[in-house]
């Protein structure tokens, strides 16, 4: 420490703090303002001038440097100097501004008021040099009386005073703003009071002391303590009129009758934390009186964010709770099972067993019965399986009528829980007979995530649905397989559709008495790039089960309708075309007008068309399937029922159905050849008589068979024996052999009428035979790029 008084040059090496007041660290916070200069007399006048002066609530203290290495020394050990006084030709012509530049880069006192006192007018710096400094001001020594540097230091301490306010406002509200990410995360009440005192704390830079008091949810008017620490910590649980007296804790109690934030003489602070849909919070911190970051706007901040914290937690867990049950039967839903489930699969336990029970025939009761039925069907059924289950097994509904049960294997047996609904149900005051079917999988060794667990479930709850309803499967390993077999030929048959691997084959059909053409049949099929056949009947049943074959479905019918128009124009054409039809194309609503459609873009009468249904469509209600074909037929359309014996044995359908011809399958023709093996095909034949229907038999692959089908009195008949499945250019070659009256040009060579098929009267171009299903795929998605989707639709001719 130097002397005031020492002679110059015989000061310490160190800068030195002015010693001639006492200086008391418990005192409170000074203003610490730094002189550097050679000229002790500077140091002497500047202390003078500010002796005894306290700016803004707060005296001074004084430190000097004689050097530029003193106040480097110095400076690199502050982090609160509110001014620098200083010469900027101290020791060199440049000392001063390289004193400067240390200050702002090397200490880094961003905030730091530098004033600069000069000898000469000629040694101030220039304004660039003022601005890039950020100087606050520059004088000569000269003109500097008493009051003047009293009013240059008070004006430097008070920017001080206010930049120093901003950063700590500006790093207070990035506190705020971590603490809310913070307090959100909490999981309960108690978690989120601690944290709010925790952060509170922190944003004022003081000890965590403090208690916090909540809202009773019971009682809107009562407080209980219910996060504390410090000296209060033993007061937790305790209401808030009877905690102790004291002036502090009588802040709580104005807090919560004000509802507003409460500033104590003596110190201490209650803040008001709440929101009018959530639960309110009093919290009080010990502080000092005149705390130097209490910052009522910065804390009315604090609360008023926190206000909105409440309200979003509130928000969340009802979202939570609308995220995670399923009001219609009050138990959990999809997204809590699957998480249930992985977090059992996490912690290995594999006695566990994941059940997936679903309602037989539940979609037709809602269509019968009404939607209103269906709702109290579920939530009766969710009450039986509730009481098969103890209380710590998780049921949770996971779709339309499908439920999910996890629990040990001990407590959860499949086939019991299908016998909980054996007696009929008691709904709307009448009985109610259903039936479950269950898949299952038992929870593995190795971890699997849980929606993987619950996709394997549902792959056995599909199986057994499909082979095995009203009863119980387990999962394997076999099922998975097929399932990702079925799903990767899904994705090729997509691929395969846009890079037009799909085309139509045809196949002749003839009169067996005559051996006259009668019809030929459009035949689907898929041939890779590498010139593999995927068989229909792999990829037929995809198509059906993933809903693609019913666009696929409407570019064989375009496609087929464009050959028999071309056909018809070379005069070559059979009576009709036949198209094999799906159900799943039946059950769309679109699909009468998807058949007039094509008939009308290629220009064909209704009678030039078959469509080919399977028994497969006795599954579907009677009355939508007699109106949909029964309008077929009104427009000329035949009906054909393919593959007749292979499906459903019940007959009745053939007799409420509106149909023109019965196939024999391929299966009961090739048992001609063996013994006994016609009593099948005598009996489809005789049936088609009876019911007055024509009847053709598939797959006559030798004279034989087709001598006996023609005994049986079979009208007619395809297969290998009288031509095989041909493309266009082929059966066209074929039909000129076949029908020596056909004209001998191509029918591709042959323009069609525009009136009939080129475009419609609004002059929309219709689909051509050449286009590739991808294309009229992408058509049938995109309506606004395809004026066929767009004109006012065709009826049938």
């Amino acid at each position: 420490m130097r002397s005031e008084s020492a002679p110059r040059g015989q000061h310490s090496s160190l800068a030195t703090i002015d010693a001639t007041r006492s200086v008391d660290p418990g005192s409170g916070p000074r203003w610490r303002i730094l002189v550097v200069d050679r000229d002790p007399e500077v140091h002497s006048a500047t202390r003078a001038a500010l002796n005894a002066q306290t700016l803004f609530e707060r005296p001074l203290l004084f430190m000097h440097a004689f050097s530029v290495d003193e106040a480097r020394s110095l400076l690199l050990l502050e982090n609160d100097l509110a001014v620098v006084i200083l010469d900027p030709a101290m020791e060199r012509s440049s000392a001063g501004l390289d004193l400067v530049d240390f200050i702002r880069r090397s200490a880094a006192l961003r905030n730091t008021r530098i004033v600069l006192l000069t000898g000469q007018p000629e040694q101030e710096p220039g304004l660039e040099a003022l601005l890039s400094y950020d100087i606050n001001d520059c004088r000569t020594k000269a003109e500097l009386t008493a009051d003047r540097l009293r009013v240059i230091v008070a004006t430097a301490v008070r920017s001080y005073k206010q930049l120093c306010a901003a950063d700590t406002s500006r790093g207070g509200l990035e506190h705020v703003l971590r603490s809310s990410a913070s307090l959100l995360e909490t999981k309960d009440s108690y978690e989120f009071a601690s944290g709010v005192l925790t952060q509170l704390a922190a944003l004022l830079k003081v000890a965590q002391t403090g208690l916090v008091c909540a809202q009773e949810p019971a009682n809107p008017e009562g407080y209980f303590v219910q996060a504390a620490t410090g000296r209060f910590s033993e007061l937790i649980g305790l209401p808030l009129q009877l905690l102790p007296p004291t002036p502090e804790l009588g802040l709580l109690r104005k807090s919560v009758a004000g509802r507003c934030n409460v500033y104590g003489d003596t110190g201490g602070l209650a803040l008001h934390i709440g929101h009018q849909d959530g639960q309110d919070f009093v919290v009080f911190i010990d502080v000092p009186k005149q705390h130097a970051v209490l910052h009522p706007q910065l804390l009315d901040v604090f609360c008023a964010n926190l206000n909105t914290l409440l309200h979003n937690r509130g928000l969340l867990g009802r979202l939570k709770e609308s995220a995670y049950h399923d009001p219609l039967v009050n138990l959990p839903n999809r997204a809590h099972f699957v998480e249930a489930v992985d977090e059992c699969a996490k912690r290995g336990m594999t006695d566990y067993i994941l059940a997936l029970i679903d309602i037989d025939d539940f979609s037709a009761t809602n269509d019968l019965m009404g939607h209103l039925f269906g709702d109290r069907l579920l939530e009766r059924v969710a009450r039986c399986l509730e009481d098969a289950l103890p209380g710590d097994v998780l049921l949770a509904r996971l779709g339309a009528d499908t439920f999910g049960v996890l629990g040990p294997i001990r407590q959860v047996q499949p086939r019991g829980l299908l016998e909980c609904v054996r007696q009929p149900l008691s709904i709307d005051g009448g009985p109610y007979k259903v039936s479950l079917t269950c898949g299952y999988v038992l929870l593995p060794r190795e971890f699997r995530a849980g929606a993987d667990l619950v996709k394997d479930a549902t792959i056995a709850l599909k199986r057994a649905k499909r082979d095995h309803r009203g009863q119980d499967l387990q999962y394997s390993e076999q099922m998975g397989a097929e399932a990702r077999s079925r799903a990767l030929l899904l994705s090729e048959l997509r691929e395969a559709i846009e890079n037009r691997e799909l085309f139509l084959v045809y196949q002749p059909q003839i009169n067996l008495a005559t051996n006259g053409l009668v019809g030929i049949e459009a035949l689907l099929r898929w041939r890779t790039e590498d010139g593999r056949f995927v068989p229909p009947d792999k990829f037929i049943p995809v198509a059906e089960h993933s809903g693609l074959i019913v666009a696929l479905g409407q570019w064989v019918l375009m496609a087929a309708c464009a050959t028999m128009r071309e056909l018809l124009d070379a005069g070559a054409a059979p009576q009709r075309i036949a198209v094999n039809v799906s159900t799943v194309q039946l059950q769309d609503p679109g699909f009468l007008e998807m058949v007039c459609d094509a008939l009308a873009s290629s220009g064909l009468r209704g009678d030039h068309l078959e469509l080919e249904i399977t028994e497969s469509v006795a599954a579907l209600p009677t009355e939508l399937l007699k109106s949909t074909l029964s309008a077929m037929r009104a427009k000329g359309v035949s009906i054909a029922i393919d593959d007749f014996g292979t499906g459903y044995s019940s007959l009745s359908y053939l007799e409420q159905l509106p149909l023109d011809r019965i196939k024999i399958d391929r299966s009961f023709v090739r048992q001609l050849s063996e013994p006994d093996g016609a009593r099948i095909a005598e009996m489809v034949v005789q049936l088609g008589r009876k019911l007055g229907l024509s009847v053709l038999a598939e797959g006559i692959e030798d004279a034989a068979v087709c001598k006996a089908l023609l005994a049986m009195d079979c009208h007619e008949g395809q297969g290998y024996h009288i031509a095989r499945p041909m493309d266009k250019k082929a059966l066209v070659t074929w039909l000129q052999t076949y029908c020596p009256n056909a004209k001998a040009e191509s029918p591709a060579q042959t323009a069609a009428p525009p009136n009939e098929r080129s475009s419609d009267s609004q002059g929309a171009p219709a689909f051509r035979t050449e286009e590739s299903a991808a294309a009229v795929l992408y058509a049938l998605n995109n309506p606004s790029k395809h004026g066929a989707r767009e004109r006012d639709r065709h009826t049938c001719a």
